[in-house]
């Protein structure tokens, strides 16, 4: 039970640094997903399931904070929560370098999965315009965040989790 509450209070942490430090230094509004970040690390520390259920906690924070559509942020994080876990069992859980990769990689997907959900409720947008203002600058700020936010979760997961 103690771990649950360090991780929401370390949740809740990253959410108000994403939304109030982070967009100080946006670019064109852009910043750092703290919580996808959250999403990656936590999958690659305790696999499928937690990586499942972190994904969907944060992402539903987000859609209920947010006031966009509900379930979005949720679905998408839960399904790369649940793939990032599975590809974890395969590594080493030490290691800091393939979580910060993911990271990268899960970003990419999210923003597609995204991007896919929107035309599908009928968005129309310049795909190649959009990715080179919007997934090209988050892809830089995900790479500077992803090894902070990864070795926090570590740490957080090795004093309180059970691995």
């Amino acid at each position: 039970m103690k771990q649950a509450g360090v991780t929401a209070l370390f949740v809740i942490i990253l959410y108000a640094l994403q939304t109030s430090l982070l967009p100080l230094i946006a670019y064109h509004g852009v910043t750092a997903d703290l919580l996808l970040l959250f999403t990656t690390s936590m999958a690659f520390l305790r696999g499928a399931r937690i990586g499942a259920l972190a994904g969907f906690s944060v992402g539903l924070l987000q859609d209920l904070v947010s006031g966009t559509f509900l379930g979005m942020n949720a679905f998408t994080r839960l399904i790369l929560g649940f793939l990032v876990g599975k590809f974890s069992d395969e590594v080493f859980k030490e290691q800091f370098f393939l979580p910060v990769f993911a990271s990268l990689l899960v970003t990419v997907a999210n923003y597609f999965i995204l991007a896919l959900l929107m035309l599908l409720l009928g968005y129309r947008f310049n795909l190649m315009g959009h990715m080179q203002y919007t997934l090209l600058p988050m892809l830089i700020y995900q790479l500077v965040f992803a090894y902070p936010v990864h070795r926090l979760t570590y740490e957080l997961n090795k004093r309180y989790g059970k691995a």
